[in-house]
């Protein structure tokens, strides 16, 4: 299976992005489905999660109530829609794929995952 990153930009603070990420090789039911991002100099961070089986989401604390994520069963794919971004929201945005279920503590657990797609860069200007 391969996952393939899209979506990212330059943007203003106060826009808004849809990240997507479409899987291949594999259908996406029955994983786990998780966005990182790793800003410079910075260690990577959960951002987002999405458990297919019961379809439950999962936040930052940094990002709850600005990005939704959700899925597409049809197309194979998840999608991080952002709104309100800030400037700290600036990083490199990676998917990442687990065959199963994750609890909510290892969903936001990068090692979690099998399964990276390349990243795709966001940039918000102040």
């Amino acid at each position: 299976v391969q996952l393939q990153a899209s979506g990212g930009g330059l943007v203003q603070a106060g826009a808004s992005l849809r990240l997507s990420c479409a899987g291949s090789g594999r259908t996406l039911s029955h994983t786990t489905m998780g966005w990182f991002r790793q800003a410079p100099g910075k260690e990577r961070e959960f951002v987002s999660g999405i458990r297919w089986s019961d379809n439950n989401k999962f936040y930052a604390d940094s990002v709850k109530g600005r990005f939704t994520i959700s899925r597409d069963n049809a197309k194979n794919a998840v999608y991080l829609q952002m709104n309100s971004l800030k400037p700290e929201d600036t990083a490199n945005y990676y998917c990442a794929l687990k065959i199963g279920s994750l609890i909510a503590s290892n969903l936001r657990n990068e090692r979690s995952y099998d399964i990276w797609g390349q990243g795709t860069l966001v940039t918000v200007s102040s």
